[in-house]
């Protein structure tokens, strides 16, 4: 592993479906994360209890935050580089709320992030402290109000009911909108938010800083048509403007929207649409494997090259979740592939399992809190034992020759899934038989089943590897005894 670079490494892509327009009759919500030369973790927290006075801090910001009394159980999927890596995790808590986050273009405020303020800590903090999606909102109006923040980035929080989306800017400016029930919503790596409704003091469908427009206008950045009358203030133009001219978000805009639509266009920074039918979570992983549109006509001139460029799942992607929310939190799934989505399957974590598998992750959780912007180097060595590196050692083996594995290992995936698609609504089933008993108990079936799947994704993934090398070495002798 080679350490993180100041290279702008925009290529994360995330959906959300309101849950008029889900199959499911309740918020999914879909994440793509891209960065550079990562390994994860993923750890089950548990709810915990604080002292008065204990105080937050983070390596990547100067904010001391005062800590809650209690902060929430969660899933934490955590990315670790050397260098450290602040803005990658995902969660999703006891309550059924989770966190997701895109990178943005930088705004006109800076081309750097900042070290003041928050930055990795404000998604763990929103996993920590929210009961709902709203909630969520709430957590970074706050932090943002008290501390500030210290990057450009777009926040993806939902519950079974709600799915908001708060964009913030380098310092204390921000806006949060909710994306409607019928409604669905794709962002690559810009602003996407336009018009705010001041008007909503209610905060139905809008949040947004006290400064938002005062701040623009001091710069220089927007001029009200008429005074006092904000009706044409557009967000994502004003703070951002014309740059985010990165070739991989129009290429991930064009390649998402056409497959949400059936093939019509969007035009670029769009927000969300009216859904045109409704989606179900294999719609949404189909969208996470996608590659690139130009990868037929590149197979003309190279038989072997790999899909992943300008895709959504590309060379960069580390992780693809979709997460199923239900009526009761604990049945709520994190579909989780890793590294790349289309050559591993959608494993199904339950919120409500206790505790993460056996290599899984390889540090307590209190060590790879404080360590997690400061990882030792042996971690990114090679260890058999640890599930990361199985399916590492799939996706690169991959990359060797990519159409000549995919059929392969795409049929084996369709399978596996399948399997986990007909097990799951019995296993919801005995769980709430179960809890009708005792909820520890039914909790520790949830446990013991991912657990269970957990495994056989691993040794799928060690199986898969070892097949596709005993395949090519069959092949290739009996093309050259053909020629003796």
């Amino acid at each position: 592993m080679v350490k993180n670079q100041n290279v702008n490494w925009d290529n994360c892509s995330s959906i959300i479906v309101g849950k008029n327009a889900s199959k499911t009759g309740y918020v999914l919500m879909a994440h793509g994360e891209d960065d550079l030369n990562c390994i994860s973790q993923l750890h089950k927290v548990p709810r915990m209890q604080h002292k008065e006075g204990e105080v937050l801090t983070f390596a990547d910001g100067t904010a001391v935050i005062p800590q809650v009394s209690e902060t929430y159980a969660y899933i934490w999927s955590e990315f670790r580089s050397i260098g450290g890596e602040p803005f990658a995790d995902g969660f999703v808590n006891e309550w059924g709320v989770s966190v997701a986050t895109n990178s943005c273009v930088s705004t006109k405020e800076s081309k750097e992030a900042h070290k003041e303020g928050i930055g990795y800590g404000m998604r763990r903090l929103i996993a920590e402290r929210s009961r709902t999606a709203r909630e969520g909102v709430q957590v970074v109006a706050k932090l943002m109000n008290e501390f500030g923040y210290r990057s450009t980035r777009s926040y993806h929080i939902c519950d079974k009911d709600e799915a908001w989306v708060v964009q913030l800017t380098v310092g204390s400016n921000f806006v949060a909108q909710r994306v409607g029930d019928d409604e669905i919503y794709y962002i690559p790596n810009w602003l996407t938010i336009h018009n705010v409704d001041f008007n909503d003091n209610q905060h139905k469908n809008f949040y947004w800083s006290e400064d938002l427009v005062g701040y623009a206008i001091r710069n220089g950045w927007y001029t009200p048509t008429k005074e006092g009358d904000y009706s044409d203030f557009d967000y994502a133009a004003v703070y951002q403007g014309e740059n985010s001219e990165a070739k991989s978000n129009f290429d991930r805009s064009n390649l998402a929207w056409k497959q949400i639509t059936g093939n019509e266009p969007m035009p670029f920074r769009t927000f969300s649409i009216k859904a045109p039918k409704k989606f179900g979570i294999d719609d949404l992983k189909k969208i996470l494997r996608s590659h690139y549109m130009e990868h037929e006509e590149d197979l003309k001139d190279d038989p072997q090259m790999s899909p992943h460029r300008y895709g959504i799942c590309r060379d960069t992607t580390v992780e693809s979740f979709v997460v199923e929310f239900a009526e009761d939190p604990n049945l709520t799934i994190l579909w989780r592939a890793f590294p790349r989505p289309c050559v591993s399957p959608f494993l199904p974590w339950f919120v409500g399992m206790t505790r993460s598998p056996k290599g899984y992750s390889w540090l307590g959780i209190k060590s790879s809190q404080l360590s997690h912007l400061d990882p030792d180097e042996d971690e990114f060595k090679y260890h058999s034992d640890r599930a990361y590196w199985a399916f590492h050692k799939l996706m690169n083996t991959m990359e060797f020759d990519y159409q000549y594995g995919q059929e392969m290992v795409h049929s084996s995936i369709e399978k596996i899934e399948k399997s986990w698609t007909i097990t799951v609504p019995a296993v919801k089933e005995t769980y709430l038989k179960l809890k009708e008993i005792d909820e520890t108990i039914a909790k520790e079936y949830l446990t013991d089943w991912t657990h269970a799947q957990a495994q056989k994704a691993w040794d799928w993934a060690e199986q898969m590897c070892l097949n596709l090398v005993n395949k090519k070495n069959a092949d290739n002798a009996t093309f050259w005894r053909s020629k003796m």
